[in-house]
C-alpha cells in the first residue's frame, strides 16, 4: 500500500470485503451492473476502489429505492447499494463491527456474526416452557426515523477511526433514487439493505448511545 494515502486501507481489506459479497450476491443498483458485469474487469475496479477508499476521495452513489410489501399491509422501503458500493460498505464493516460487537446483548440474534434467525427460535422454544407470557415490542418508521446527529455520536463512541467515521457519515446522507430517476435526500433515517445497516450502525451504535445515556441521567 502506498504511503501517501492517507487512510490505512490496505489491498486485502477491499478483497475479502469483494469475496464476502460475492458470497451473499444481491441485485444490482442504480448503475445496474451485476456482480458479473462487476467481475469482467475485476482488478481494475477493485483497484480504483481501494485508491478512493484509501484516498479518502470515495463518495457513495445513490441507493436503488425499492418498495417491498409488508405482510401487515403497506409497504417497506429497501436501498439497494451498487456492486462497488457493497463492497466499500463491507470493508469498513468489517473495520467497525469488532468495536461494537461485545456491546450488543446475549438475546441479541439479528444481524449479527455467528448468530441467526434458527438460534433465536431455539431459545425462544426454551423459554415458552418456563414462562407463559410474551411480549411483543415493534418501533414504526425506527429506521426511517433516526436522528443522524445522535447516530453519528454514537459511532464516535465506539471508534477514532477517521476513515470509518468519514464514510458512515457519508453513507447516512447517500441519496434514494426511484425507479424513474427522481433523486430522494435524505435528512434522517438509514436505508435497509446495506451491509453497514442495520447491523453495524443503527441496531448497535444507536442503542448503545441512548442505554449509556439513560444511565448517566
Amino acid at each position: 500500500m502506498s504511503k501517501t494515502k492517507p487512510f490505512a486501507i490496505s489491498k486485502r481489506a477491499v478483497w475479502e470485503a469483494y469475496r464476502r459479497v460475492k458470497e451473499n450476491r444481491g441485485a444490482a443498483g442504480v448503475d445496474r451492473q451485476s456482480l458479473e458485469d462487476y467481475e469482467r474487469d475485476l482488478a481494475n475496479n477493485l483497484y480504483k476502489l481501494w485508491n478512493r477508499l484509501a484516498s479518502g476521495s470515495y463518495f457513495p452513489p445513490p441507493v436503488l429505492a425499492v418498495e417491498i410489501p409488508k405482510a401487515q399491509g403497506g409497504t417497506r422501503r429497501l436501498g439497494v447499494p451498487t456492486v462497488a458500493d457493497r463492497i466499500a460498505q463491507t470493508v469498513v464493516k468489517q473495520a467497525f463491527e469488532p468495536c461494537v460487537e461485545p456491546y450488543f446483548h446475549p438475546d441479541s440474534y439479528g444481524y449479527r456474526p455467528g448468530k441467526s434467525a434458527l438460534q433465536a427460535v431455539g431459545i425462544t422454544r426454551q423459554r415458552c416452557w418456563r414462562y407463559d407470557y410474551l411480549l411483543e415490542l415493534d418501533i414504526k418508521g425506527l429506521f426511517d426515523a433516526i436522528d443522524h446527529t445522535l447516530l453519528v455520536r454514537a459511532v464516535n463512541k465506539h471508534t477514532d477511526c477517521r476513515w470509518v467515521r468519514l464514510y458512515l457519515e457519508r453513507w447516512l446522507t447517500a441519496p434514494f433514487q426511484q425507479a424513474d430517476g427522481v433523486l430522494i435526500t435524505r435528512e434522517r433515517g438509514t436505508p435497509q439493505g446495506g451491509c453497514v445497516t442495520p447491523p453495524t450502525i443503527e441496531r448497535t451504535s444507536y442503542w448503545n448511545f441512548h442505554r449509556a445515556s439513560s444511565a448517566n441521567a
